[in-house]
């Protein structure tokens, strides 16, 4: 028997309720629980995501290196270009990043409370060099 049965990702960020609306479209999720300073959601696949109220959080100033990447998700999907305008119809924006010009595996944007988040087309196979 596993010592932890499931795990979430909490994102601490000043209002849960606006962001959690954010991941619920973005992610096709459903609210399971919410209290007065946190929002859980799960996924069809059974992705858990809370959002918890902290009025003194700061969004992570990646890919800049001071207070630099804190935590990250990674979204796997199939079609970059239609996930880019979901994420962007949603309130959220392309991260600056130094790919290459031309199709990308991968692209960095920042939620509307501005934590960051990685859209790919595979899911990763190799350890991230930098």
């Amino acid at each position: 028997m596993a010592l932890v049965n499931a795990g979430v990702v909490v994102l601490d960020c000043a209002e849960p309720e606006k962001l959690a609306m954010f991941y619920k479209e973005l992610l096709e999720a459903e609210e399971t629980d919410a209290t007065a300073n946190r929002v859980e959601i799960k996924g069809a696949d059974g992705f858990r995501l809370a959002l918890r109220r902290d009025m003194n959080a700061t969004p992570p100033s990646w890919p800049r290196p001071e207070n630099s990447l804190q935590a990250h998700l990674e979204f796997v999907v199939d079609d970059l270009d239609a996930a880019e305008r979901r994420v962007v119809g949603l309130g959220g924006r392309p991260m600056e990043t130094n790919h290459a010009p031309g199709p990308l595996e991968e692209r960095g944007y920042a939620d509307p409370a501005g934590h960051s988040f990685v859209l790919r087309r595979t899911p990763p196979t190799a350890p991230k060099q930098g």
